[in-house]
């Protein structure tokens, strides 16, 4: 819960970022199918029920393969990668806050995503999880607040940047999951085949 001591927060809006390459993978991650439907989908019904807004990060040519029904955030930051995204949403606007999440954590659940938003500190310029491999910031399951936007782009403008540095160079809040495994990445077939392996235990335990 947030102290009754700090700035009421602004309005939370999510941001699905699937405009990755997948190069290690060889298929485009935000099209695989985890839960039933596109990851990139699940991921936004996901933060439909947290956010006010919902956008799905892309590259403009990938505008016209998303579903109408969702809607499109092309980059206008080109070749920053997670950056160029969140960049690319606070553009479009500036006075909210962006809950950030990336395509390729098919293990994410709303119980994370909840337990994020209900410890979201707005008196910081992001609220984000310790990754469980490194205890580093997790950048791509984070609420990016708006003060980080004008922060973000000298950042930027410094030279190449990550936005797990970023984070690392600010204050921020920073929680432990609840359950570590919510935050495991796949970026290659053989990852992909260990949460398959995984998910089908889970569906029909022994």
């Amino acid at each position: 819960m947030i102290p009754n001591n700090l700035p009421a927060p602004t309005a939370l809006n999510g941001l699905v970022l699937a405009g990755g390459k997948s190069s290690r993978m060889g298929i485009p991650k935000d099209t695989m199918n985890w839960h039933g439907k596109e990851q990139r989908y699940r991921v936004a019904d996901l933060l439909a029920a947290l956010c006010h807004d919902v956008y799905i990060s892309c590259r403009p040519d990938q505008k016209e393969d998303i579903d109408p029904a969702y809607g499109a955030l092309p980059d206008i930051f080109p070749d920053m990668g997670p950056l160029g995204g969140i960049l690319s949403a606070f553009n479009v606007q500036k006075d909210v806050a962006w809950l950030v999440v990336a395509c390729d954590m098919p293990l994410l659940d709303e119980k994370a995503l909840d337990f994020l938003v209900r410890s979201r500190n707005p008196a910081s310029i992001a609220t984000t999880f310790e990754s469980p491999v490194d205890g580093l910031p997790e950048p791509l399951v984070t609420i990016w607040e708006p003060g980080s936007y004008p922060l973000l782009l000298n950042f930027v403008h410094s030279g190449p940047a990550s936005p797990r540095k970023f984070l690392m160079q600010h204050r921020i809040s920073i929680l432990k999951p609840e359950h570590p495994d919510t935050l495991v990445n796949v970026n290659t077939p053989e990852e992909a085949d260990q949460i398959r392996e995984m998910l089908k235990r889970n569906r029909n335990p022994e």
